[in-house]
């Protein structure tokens, strides 16, 4: 299959860089983290033979410059520059949507705002952790984070962040050990290069913003049927399954378990690939035990 057409699109204090696969209905990708539109490539082509398939660098990362690389973040800006690039490649027309982690909660704005423009939102762990019975504890936590970020810099406080993300008695202890990793083709180790060059900016403006959002939940609860929750077979029970865990409780819908775990996406790209296709084909929204 041919490489993906890129595009740029200019928005409000930003440059968004875009990628396009495949024909027929849009499905919009919406990465979290520092990985970018490079996050689906595991995925994008195998999705491309049903869908025009548009992925995207959310602003602030390195394809996808600020105006002002100070400029504090904002999910209704992210949500903003998604409505954006659907009006660009479905003018009129609503689209399908799948979105991961903080690319989630930036869907979760997009439906609640912009509903007539999403058939159906697939969301993968929303970290919307101000939704929780204990959300105090949370706010304590990014707290500590960017303390440790301004005090000590990036790597200790990723080290804070990482173990108030995992979930009640964990033993860091107990993650296996990374397994040696073959040698990285060029693109490979461009695209890692970005992910740790843009760590700064999605710990420190990113993070603290967009785990601070309060979602509409009674804009949700109306466009519920629209929503897909999803959550990975792995990560029950840590901080960023929770949220969409307890949203599904709320809302009375129904839950998604994909492979792996939070990063499931990365991991498990064949399976994680199949059931989004799936989902998103039919709507089918089984749940699996809690």
């Amino acid at each position: 299959m041919t490489g993906p057409t890129i595009g740029h699109l200019r928005v409000d204090g930003a440059t968004l860089r875009y990628e396009v696969r495949g024909n027929g209905p849009l499905l919009l990708l919406i990465p979290g983290g520092t990985g970018g539109a490079a996050a689906f490539d595991g995925v994008a082509d195998a999705l491309a033979a049903d869908h025009t398939v548009a992925s995207y660098d959310p602003r602030g990362l390195s394809r996808s410059p600020l105006d002002d690389p100070g400029e504090p973040q904002r999910v209704e800006q992210h949500a903003d520059d998604a409505y954006r690039l659907l009006e660009l490649l479905s003018p009129g027309a609503p689209a399908l949507v799948a979105a991961c982690s903080s690319g989630a909660i930036a869907g979760l704005h997009l439906l609640t705002t912009r509903p007539e423009r999403v058939e159906r939102l697939v969301a993968h762990e929303p970290p919307v952790v101000e939704v929780l019975p204990d959300a105090a504890e949370h706010r304590a936590l990014l707290a500590r984070v960017q303390d440790t970020f301004r005090r000590e810099g990036l790597m200790p406080a990723a080290a804070v962040f990482a173990a108030g993300l995992r979930r009640p008695g964990d033993d860091p202890a107990d993650v296996p050990a990374a397994t040696p990793q073959p040698e990285l083709s060029a693109e490979a180790a461009a695209r890692v290069r970005r992910t740790m060059g843009d760590m700064p900016y999605f710990l420190g403006q990113i993070v603290p913003s967009f785990m601070a959002y309060v979602p509409d939940l009674d804009r949700l609860q109306e466009v519920s049927g629209r929503l897909v929750l999803a959550g990975g077979t792995d990560s029950r029970g840590e901080l960023p399954y929770r949220p969409a865990a307890f949203l599904a409780e709320r809302l009375g819908t129904s839950f998604v378990h994909f492979p792996g775990g939070h990063t499931g996406l990365s991991t498990h790209p064949a399976e994680f690939g199949e059931l989004l296709a799936q989902v998103l084909r039919s709507g089918e929204r089984s749940v699996v035990s809690r």
